[in-house]
């Protein structure tokens, strides 16, 4: 499992390292780290061009000492300072004593510069660092955009909030991202996820509290699959409620049943007016006219996808949240939520699953803030209603109060197709019945659901394909 920390907590473990360690080592740790990274992306290093943009702070002394590293093994470094009176000294000395050369001048941005970059086969993003805020400087933007080499970023690509995953303005996008000690939270979020690049961590010895973003892997998703035992019979492996489906929308209810079927559940009972369809499309559905309170006993319900707004689905609504079991709220069903306070009094889980603009309506606010600033949208959602919430989008996020964020690593643009979403709460669902927790149910769900979707290639996808699919991203995770 990848985990992710906030700066406070990096800088916090980086303190009590450095009190333990000789003068200058964790960085001497990092940059032996970054430049075995920046080795392994060059053909080769010896005669290998190398430009450093260097800003002032700990990234830049970092960029400085790996490009000596490399400049002993016979590369040409180049340093481009941004801000020459504030260069790291130790990283300048090491650089110059190795035979690197430095192009400074009051704003870095001399043709010299400029022209060592666009010549580079490999350019190291050192301009600033962690605790950075806001979009790049002009000048470094100039330097940027001349690079036409591979591009790596020092722990994180500068331009970037590494707590939220904000982007501020223009940020660098790299190739690759050698981070130090920890992942950080905005390494694992859009939109600061996409200018990342492949992601590489260096273990300098931190010692770290509880993360606060979290980001599982084929193991951990295999671990929290549910397996029947010898004596396990339909109803043991748990029954999952899907109420879905309207005249106007019939496919929502195809599609959710589908997801469910692939979700390791033991049965699949249907409550709505889709009935002939399902069943016509999934012979092994029980199917009942409803209401959910009549429809049997389930151990998990999903309400929303296509149900609309009229009586039948108020009713539908009132029932699901009147049951003691796991229930997951979608889609429509979202719009027909109670106050949050009687949310939060119910004694069952539950697991809302917006995208951005139902997000924003839930939380008063706009899609553009929602889709800003995701993580703290996931959280003040988990927060306000007391449940767990799974916040669609680019990168899929899993919040539980009192529970680290979970960030869904498997996603793909190809997802952003009509259904997906229904494909993924039945899915979701399925694990809940099958007695998953909300948090383990939705995160599993989302892996697996980006990971079907990987599997039928870099295409235009439909969502029945999509639920199809995850037969095979199972068995990916089992192996």
């Amino acid at each position: 499992m990848r985990t992710g920390y906030s700066v406070e907590k990096v800088r916090a473990a980086e303190r009590e390292l450095m009190a333990r360690l000789p003068d200058g080592a964790l960085m001497a740790r990092a940059a032996a780290g970054l430049a075995a990274a920046c080795a392994g992306l060059l053909d080769r290093v010896y005669g290998a061009r190398v430009a450093l943009i260097v800003g002032s702070g700990d990234n830049g002394g970092d960029a400085l000492y790996a490009g000596a590293r490399l400049a002993r093994r016979g590369a040409g470094v180049s340093a481009v300072l941004l801000a020459p009176e504030r260069t790291h000294p130790g990283g300048l000395a090491a650089l110059r004593a190795a035979g690197g050369r430095v192009l400074t001048t009051g704003d870095g941005t001399t043709a010299d510069g400029t022209a060592a970059v666009a010549r580079a086969d490999l350019v190291v993003d050192g301009i600033v660092g962690i605790g950075g805020k806001g979009g790049l400087r002009p000048d470094a933007q100039a330097l940027m955009r001349a690079a036409t080499g591979t591009v790596v970023a020092v722990d994180l690509p500068s331009g970037i909030d590494a707590d939220t995953g904000e982007v501020a303005g223009e940020a660098v996008r790299a190739d690759a991202t050698v981070t130090f000690g920890a992942y950080k939270p905005g390494l694992l979020i859009d939109p600061a996820h996409e200018h990342a690049g492949a992601l590489r961590l260096v273990d300098i010895g931190l010692r770290l509290p509880e993360p606060d973003i979290e980001a599982l892997q084929h193991a951990d998703v295999a671990a929290l699959l549910p397996r029947p035992a010898a004596e396990s019979d339909k109803y043991r492996r748990g029954v999952v409620g899907v109420v879905a489906g309207s005249s106007r929308y019939p496919g929502a209810a195809v599609l959710t049943v589908a997801g469910a079927l692939r979700g390791g559940a033991g049965a699949i009972r249907y409550v709505g007016p889709g009935s002939d369809t399902v069943i016509a499309r999934f012979p092994e559905c029980l199917v009942s006219a409803g209401p959910p309170r009549k429809a049997g006993r389930v151990q998990a319900w999903v309400i929303g996808p296509g149900v609309g707004d009229d009586e039948a689905a108020h009713q539908a609504m009132a029932d699901v949240l009147a049951s003691d079991v796991p229930a997951l709220i979608d889609a429509d069903a979202l719009h027909l939520l109670p106050p949050a306070e009687q949310l939060r009094a119910r004694e069952a889980p539950t697991l809302l699953t917006p995208h951005a603009g139902e997000a924003a309506a839930l939380l008063g606010t706009s899609r553009e803030e929602v889709e800003s600033f995701r993580l703290a949208s996931v959280r003040a959602l988990a927060d306000r209603y007391g449940a767990t919430a799974l916040l669609k989008g680019s990168t899929t996020l899993v919040a539980t109060p009192s529970h680290p964020v979970r960030a869904n690593p498997t996603g793909t643009g190809w997802l952003a197709t009509a259904g997906s979403g229904d494909v993924l709460s039945g899915l979701t669902g399925s694990l809940l019945a099958a007695g998953l927790t909300p948090h383990n149910a939705a995160s599993t769900a989302a892996y697996l659901h980006g990971l079907a979707a990987r599997h039928l290639g870099p295409r235009p996808l439909t969502s029945i394909e999509v639920a199809s699919a995850l037969t095979a991203a199972w068995r990916d995770v089992t192996g």
